[in-house]
């Protein structure tokens, strides 16, 4: 089975697993299918994580963006300390480029092989060359992100033909994208790190000011990392580690709550929603503090993710009082919102499987395409605490472990995580788009399912929350919280603030003998699919 955010990416995955390819070969299929169909997120110019379950071993893959060499701790502040512009909008936004390096660390090192490196790039050659109908949703993400990609005359040229939106209907081409998979068919990373692809790169940085070179190209590197694994009512959890935060938050949280009862409270409950609050409080605020790339900062982990810290937290957590998060220790205020990545999760027959999230970090990433290869950069570089103690494009406000330095992966909030239960087998292959409200979103569809008993598809079309410590508000889906709820919640001193929805997250889950796929229904074009 396969679940992405887009149809056409989602039948290129099923399609692979039909033909007797395995997770590993139908998730990096899906990954170059949505470069091409799902520009708004998918990419060869970002980067993601994926955490595997193969053959019974668990592995988490880092393949997140680097800070260019010529990149300092000071790049995007200015004379005040304030955060520029530019950390986030435009060429000197971008980080290194990781996904084509990261795919092809994921084939070569789990893929089954009855399945060639180019034949999982046919797909998405043909889909690139030949073009795909253009639908709501694609149009829905040029609208809103038109004038951003308006300023940079190459991405203009590519999704405003003569200057208007593509026709819904007719066929997106991309030539230029085409020739640069053939490249990375024909020769794996050097194809895109090396030769016409990287000159092209380059070129552009020199340019427009850029900051990323040749030699950031070549030295880039996907790592193998040791899986962040941990317990949950007696579930076994494998999720993302450092320099994605979103295996050690994710556990924070189930740490904290893995005391309470939250079936008996009910579902959606003011008691029960207010614990899952007060934790989501905590664990964002040492996840803001204290976490960054391990390669460049060393972090307390034994220490965050000990009982004794979890039963620290509880022991601060009122019954029913919301606690001030200005009593929580962080440093500055708040700002920013957004949700931009996209998620896959794919089950093979054998039982394999892969939790995938990559990202441009927003919608369309910095918004630049580079000139005569057709694909989007990514704006990473705002994923770092750019000014310690003030806060990104997602409002979050974190501190000088993930200050900027040169090759430092930024902090991420991807959380591809695969659950088993207590017989070994695989229950959940979940994860998430959404920024900061990744995490609380995979922490949600968890205990959707452990907690309260909902079926996948439940679970994952029921209504979202958010609590990241700043800004001191929790924020929920429209018409998300019932009108007692919120009264009740506001008496115990909780800020509600209501938006549109909350994340992106199709998700595959067992029960019994059975797989069930979930699309997610916020997101057009999202599918879920089984050969």
């Amino acid at each position: 089975m396969v679940v992405t955010d887009d149809a056409i990416s989602t039948k290129v995955g099923r399609d692979v697993l039909a033909a007797g390819g395995n997770a590993a070969d139908a998730a990096v299929a899906t990954a170059f299918a949505l470069a091409v169909a799902y520009p708004t997120a998918g990419n060869l110019g970002g980067g993601g994580f994926a955490v595997t379950r193969m053959n019974g071993a668990v592995t988490a893959l880092d393949f997140r963006e680097t800070a260019p060499l010529a990149a300092t701790r000071d790049a995007f502040v200015d004379a005040n300390g304030k955060p520029v512009p530019d950390v986030r909008d435009g060429i000197r936004s971008v980080g290194v480029p990781a996904s084509v390096a990261g795919l092809f660390e994921l084939y070569d090192k789990l893929g089954s092989k009855k399945k060639t490196w180019r034949e999982l790039l046919l797909p998405a050659i043909d889909l690139a060359s030949k073009g795909f109908l253009v639908d709501d949703g694609f149009l829905e993400t040029l609208k809103r992100m038109g004038e951003r990609l308006k300023k940079h005359a190459v991405s203009a040229a590519l999704f405003f033909p003569d200057g208007t939106l593509p026709a819904k209907g007719s066929l997106f081409r991309n030539p230029d994208l085409a020739s640069v998979l053939e490249r990375i068919a024909e020769k794996g990373p050097k194809g895109f790190y090396e030769g016409p692809t990287a000159d092209a790169i380059v070129r552009q940085m020199k340019a427009e000011k850029g900051l990323i070179t040749h030699l950031d190209l070549q030295s880039y590197q996907a790592k193998w990392r040791t899986p962040m694994e941990f317990t949950y009512h007696g579930h076994h959890v494998t999720s993302m580690p450092p320099p994605s935060s979103g295996g050690v938050t994710l556990a924070m949280i189930c740490h904290i709550l893995d005391t309470y009862d939250l079936r008996t409270l009910g579902w959606q409950s003011p008691t029960a929603l207010h614990f899952m609050f007060e934790a989501m409080r905590r664990a964002y605020a040492a996840r803001n503090a204290k976490l960054g790339d391990p390669d460049f900062v060393k972090m307390p982990l034994d220490e965050l993710l000990s009982k004794a810290w979890a039963e620290e937290q509880r022991s601060t957590m009122m019954k029913d009082r919301a606690t001030p998060s200005s009593e929580i220790p962080s440093a500055g205020t708040p700002s920013g919102t957004g949700p931009h990545t996209t998620h896959l999760s794919v089950v093979d027959a054998d039982g394999n499987a892969v939790a995938m999230t990559t990202t441009l970090n927003f919608w369309y990433g910095s918004g630049v395409t580079v000139e005569g290869a057709g694909f989007v950069l990514n704006n990473e570089m705002d994923d770092f605490a750019a000014a310690p103690g003030q806060a990104n494009g997602f409002g979050l406000v974190q501190g000088e472990a993930n200050a900027i330095a040169p090759g430092k992966r930024m902090l991420s909030s991807m959380t591809p995580t695969i659950v088993t239960g207590s017989d070994g087998k695989i229950e959940l292959v979940v994860g998430a788009a959404g920024g900061p409200t990744i995490t609380t979103t995979v922490f949600q569809q968890i205990s959707n399912v452990i907690d309260f008993g909902l079926d996948i598809g439940a679970a994952v079309g029921a209504p979202r929350f958010h609590m990241q410590h700043l800004p001191d508000a929790v924020v929920f889906e429209k018409d998300g919280i019932d009108d007692g709820v919120a009264f009740r919640l506001k008496e115990m001193g909780y800020t509600l603030t209501e938006r549109g929805h909350l994340a992106d997250a199709p998700a595959i889950g067992r029960f019994g003998a059975e797989w069930r796929g979930a699309a997610e229904p916020r997101r057009t074009g999202s599918l879920a699919a089984a050969p």
